[in-house]
């Protein structure tokens, strides 16, 4: 409600902020803050006063969310703050409706522009104010088509040209953010503490269960048995859960036991996941839809399996165990149009459902106040990638996940199923420990060379015939090695050429280089690069 009373942690980052914008604190690097607030420590309350403050002052504000759905829940709160001065600007916006928009804020009609990456670029004029919620999502970073920008860094810059102040907050801030704030490069604030209902509330208590041994004990369930006996005190109880899995469909893949044969992708050399709706084997990456096999293609066996679990899993192992409760599947399968994602979300919040069953869109920044119980029901999907932030996503998409459990006058428990309980994302996670993960994974950064220690980029070529595009990545690279030698650059190092992790995407074969170091221009700014090349300039991902 508003007025609001702050916390004394709340009071002291707003009196931090509120000295920024209107010039009257003496800090160290003013205008750039990291606000640090564990999940339900009220960091969207000190976003609306600080715009606030920025209209009274005259001035306009940009705030920035992950995706556009997460825009609904948020954009309520700002606009019962704001009314009719708030301007929403996404790409699901009809062209039409995005001329209006644009017009309309570049004309100065609107004191806050909501939106996700893309509202970074929005012609707000007398620009005082920059938001960047949730600042460690993937999200900003606009990597499948050119320009490859980072819209936090982008905030960053704007803000420097603008004179504005800049606001990043997370409960589970980017290494990098982190990292910088450490150094002074920007004002590390701190919420350390939930607010809810109940005033000051403990997070959620988190217990990992050790799948392993479930299965020892002849549990082969997807659901171990102290994540079944909480679902069913919740149901009895009447109160919400919610149920993580971070992959759509039913089954991972299928594969004869005969001969091993799996089928994939004619487009890309990835696996066919099985939607139960509809019948049908799906590339999560192509789209392309195939239908399900009965007989093996290469040895006419009809003993064909179905492995891995998937959201339709879940939900349909909870109708089983739960026929009597109410349950909603959200993921992109089930959200594909703005209503759908409200509807399920109003639905939910209104207590029309008991059990929520979603991917990685249900960690992002949602508050459901009946949820008191939360069940990842496999933390392991992205341990074993080879990329050196799998560790950082997985400690992440964890604390956010459980996170949402606890945020109203139920008590929050999570509960991780894991076969690798002593992986350490998993282990600081469950013990809300982010300045131990945060240490523990500069360790391993510091070790390798990794960001932050050094820039990155990503050369990745294409082409539709694999030895020419092995050709083409082995001469590319030779340049690059002759360049560093040639220049003398120290500390360059350059990993590859090889096959991306997914050798072939929608037809063409991949080959990527890596290069890691402090003075990478130097070497590539007047490299000329042929047409099925591409760079990534620090990226959140390598494979």
């Amino acid at each position: 409600e508003f007025p609001f009373t702050f916390t004394s942690d709340q009071q002291f980052a707003w009196d931090l902020i509120k000295g920024s914008i209107t010039g009257a604190a003496d800090i160290k690097k003013p205008g750039l803050f990291l606000l640090h607030g564990v999940t339900g420590s009220g960091k969207t309350e000190v976003y609306l006063q600080a715009l606030a403050e920025i209209v009274r002052l005259g001035k306009k504000g940009i705030c920035m969310v992950p995706e556009i759905s997460l825009t609904p829940q948020v954009i309520d709160r700002f606009i019962g703050r704001f009314p009719g001065r708030v301007a929403l600007l996404h790409s699901r916006l009809s062209l039409g409706q995005q001329f209006d928009v644009w017009h309309g804020i570049n004309r100065g009609e609107f004191d806050i522009v909501i939106g996700p990456r893309s509202a970074i670029f929005a012609p707000q004029p007398d620009l005082g104010l920059i938001i960047v919620d949730e600042e460690h999502e993937w999200a900003y970073k606009q990597s499948d088509t050119m320009p490859r920008y980072h819209a936090r860094d982008v905030a960053v810059k704007l803000a420097s040209l603008t004179r504005s102040t800049l606001v990043l907050g997370s409960a589970t801030p980017s290494v990098e953010s982190y990292f910088r704030a450490r150094r002074g490069v920007y004002q590390l604030v701190e919420l350390p503490e939930r607010i809810t209902p109940l005033g000051r509330t403990p997070l959620p208590e988190v217990t990992v269960v050790n799948m392993r041994t479930e299965l020892k004990n002849g549990n082969r369930s997807i659901f171990s048995r102290l994540l079944k006996s909480c679902l069913t005190s919740v149901v009895d109880n009447h109160e919400q859960a919610i149920l993580f899995i971070n992959r759509r469909g039913q089954a991972t893949f299928l594969e004869c036991m005969n001969c091993g044969y799996v089928p994939g992708c004619n487009r890309c050399s990835v696996a066919l996941t099985y939607h139960a709706a509809g019948k049908r084997l799906i590339c999560h990456h192509c789209r392309r839809v195939y239908q399900v096999i009965k007989k093996c293609p290469v040895c006419s066996s009809e003993d064909i399996k179905y492995f891995g679990i998937g959201t339709e899993t879940v939900e349909a192992e909870c109708r089983k165990l739960f026929p009597t409760s109410r349950i909603i599947r959200f993921d992109s399968d089930t959200v594909v149009k703005a209503h759908d994602y409200e509807g399920k979300i109003n639905s939910f919040r209104k207590h029309e459902a008991d059990i929520l069953v979603g991917t990685q869109i249900i960690a992002k920044g949602l508050n459901f106040p009946g949820v008191s119980l939360v069940g990842i029901v496999n933390a392991d999907v992205s341990i074993n990638l080879p990329d050196f932030r799998s560790g950082e996503r997985i400690f992440q998409l964890l604390c956010q996940v459980a996170g949402r459990a606890g945020r109203g006058t139920f008590a929050g428990k999570a509960v991780i199923q894991t076969f690798n309980p002593d992986y350490y994302a998993i282990k600081f996670a469950a013990r809300h420990d982010y300045a131990g993960f945060y240490e523990s994974e500069m360790k391993y950064r510091r070790t390798f060379g990794y960001p932050p220690y050094n820039n990155m980029v990503r050369l990745v070529y294409s082409h539709t015939n694999e030895d020419k595009c092995k050709a083409e990545a082995d001469r590319v690279s030779i340049l690059i090695q002759e360049k560093i030698a040639a220049r003398g650059i120290p500390g360059t190092k350059m990993i590859g050429p090889a096959t991306a992790y997914i050798n072939r995407l929608r037809g063409k074969f991949q080959m990527q280089v890596i290069l890691l170091g402090r003075e990478l221009q130097s070497i590539l700014s007047d490299m000329p690069l042929p047409a099925g090349w591409f760079l990534d300039v620090d990226p959140v991902g390598v494979i």
